[in-house]
């Protein structure tokens, strides 16, 4: 039979410690020989553990592909309604890649001190305790990051069920239907492999850059030819009001979410220490510039007033600036999108993983497949949950929701790195980053949650509130004391055998 040598997951604070040769090693230690700030991790004694497969390149694009996903195709409209001027789009669109940066910047410093997968996850833990970080891990699971694969997919269903029929469009059935399978394909890849998982994002990132080079090379021509009429009176009909501007920044920055998504995959990564930063130092800016010069070959070819009203800005530019090879634009928005739901996948399943490891969520959630070592059970249940929310729910709707509240754990996420310096002066921080960077994002993150209840408050932002509210009521009983149903075991047992999985921390018979 198995036998389970599960331990306590609390700070781990012995001797004990993981080789890291600098490069493929797997494990961080510290200067001092002492393990950081980390839970137990797997590591090569047990029978089962998460190898480190995601090198430098890899880190690039999982942060580049689930970044250029089908926010710059979708956001452009909505930011320019909310800003009223290009002049302040453009602001906003380089100020959500600066705190993009800044943000990836303090969770470098976050990841390198806690090697633990499951980002904010883990940090809470760290420096809060269990009761926050079971509340993240309960609307990150549930919530946040389905509803995130759900308006990737739909996008990708939209644009790729477009393709193939006539001006009078696609029924709304169709779509969902498409975005379902395409739920299926990606779950099917991650739980295959994190190789092939990880090579269909590195070839999906390079398709992407190259479209977006396509998209940026028309709109040098156009400039080339003159067509500069729309670059006048940049803040003409500038908004006025502080919370439209907070819900633009909504828009810009739901288009650079996935910045901290490394994290998510931290215990997978090779040489964390050096390759978080270095593949945030070179992702970000780069996606960045792409977002920048592609807003501004779409003002080479419509003015506006023709974006604000054009829900899909990138096919009109493609129809008008590429002529016969227009076909390239819903091409490059399918593989940009199908991209950025894979990764997103990706590091979902590992946040899910690290919160079930912990005993937040159902311990089969943390399983691991015997033979090909993916989270298999916690894909498959993120999985479950985005189809439902597809079948339910508007890109629009979901948008405004996911952005609100993944606002509150960002900055709970710079509040834990601000709070663990001084309560944890001494733990090793391989990497870190002035102070007045989690201080910057901390309290942006505060005017982004807050202006918009104060100004223009939906119904989207109750709902988020009521299901915190709900998950510490679910806390006490089913985490804190520990109570659980006895059909809790069966399935366990069921999914065990069914899918091949086991814990990390098993001695498997000889």
């Amino acid at each position: 039979m198995l036998r389970n040598l599960q331990t306590s997951h609390g700070f781990n604070n012995n001797n004990d410690t993981n080789d890291d040769d600098g490069g493929d090693g797997d494990g961080e230690t510290a200067g001092n020989g002492k393990n950081m700030l980390a839970r137990k991790l797997s590591t090569k004694g047990d029978t089962l553990y998460l190898e480190r497969r995601v090198g430098l390149f890899s880190g690039v694009a999982l942060i580049v592909g689930t970044m250029i996903g089908s926010g710059i195709f979708v956001s452009p409209t909505g930011l320019l309604i909310r800003t009223g001027s290009i002049g302040l789009s453009f602001v906003i669109w380089a100020a959500c890649g600066a705190m993009s940066l800044l943000g990836a910047l303090a969770y470098a410093e976050l990841g390198t001190m806690n090697p633990s997968s499951g980002a904010e996850y883990a940090y809470l833990m760290d420096a809060f305790g269990p009761m926050p970080a079971f509340l993240f891990s309960w609307i990150s699971t549930l919530i946040l990051k389905p509803s995130q694969v759900a308006i990737i997919c739909l996008s990708f269903a939209k644009y790729a069920v477009e393709a193939f029929v006539d001006e009078c469009g696609s029924s709304d059935f169709v779509v969902k239907i498409v975005a379902v399978l395409s739920i299926l394909i990606i779950t099917y890849i991650n739980c295959y492999s994190v190789n092939l998982a990880t090579g269909v994002q590195n070839a999906f990132t390079a398709a992407k850059l190259v479209a977006v080079f396509v998209v940026v090379a028309g709109g040098v021509y156009k400039i080339i030819q003159g067509r500069t009429e729309h670059f006048r009176n940049y803040f003409e009909n500038t908004t006025t009001s502080m919370g439209d501007v907070a819900t633009a920044f909504y828009s810009g920055l739901w288009a650079y979410d996935g910045w901290n998504n490394l994290n998510y995959v931290t215990e997978e990564i090779k040489n964390p220490s050096k390759n978080i930063p270095k593949a945030i130092y070179i992702s970000i800016p780069l996606v960045t510039m792409c977002y920048l010069l592609v807003n501004v070959a779409y003002l080479t070819i419509m003015s506006p007033d023709e974006i604000v009203r054009n829900e899909a800005v990138a096919v009109t530019f493609g129809i008008r600036a590429l002529g016969s090879i227009a076909w390239v634009i819903p091409l490059s928005i399918t593989i940009s999108t199908f991209g950025s739901a894979n990764g997103t996948l990706f590091a979902a399943g590992r946040l899910c993983f690290a919160a079930s490891r912990e005993g937040h969520l159902m311990h089969v959630l943390s399983y691991i497949h015997i033979k090909k070592l993916t989270p298999m059970p916690s894909i498959i249940f993120h999985s479950i949950i985005t189809i439902v929310m597809v079948a339910s729910g508007t890109i629009n709707s979901l948008i405004d929701f996911f952005s609100f509240t993944a606002w509150i754990f960002y900055g709970s996420a710079m509040l834990a790195l601000l709070v663990m310096r001084y309560t944890r002066p001494d733990v090793p921080r391989p990497y870190k980053v002035p102070i007045i960077i989690p201080l910057i994002i901390f309290v942006i993150s505060l005017y982004l949650v807050v202006a918009p209840i104060i100004d223009k408050p939906q119904v989207e932002y109750l709902y988020s509130v009521m299901f915190m509210i709900a998950g510490m009521i679910f806390y006490v009983p089913f985490v804190r004391l520990g109570y659980k149903f006895r059909i809790i075991d069966r399935w366990t047992v069921i999914i065990q055998l069914l899918l091949q999985v086991a814990p990390t921390k098993l001695v498997l018979p000889e």
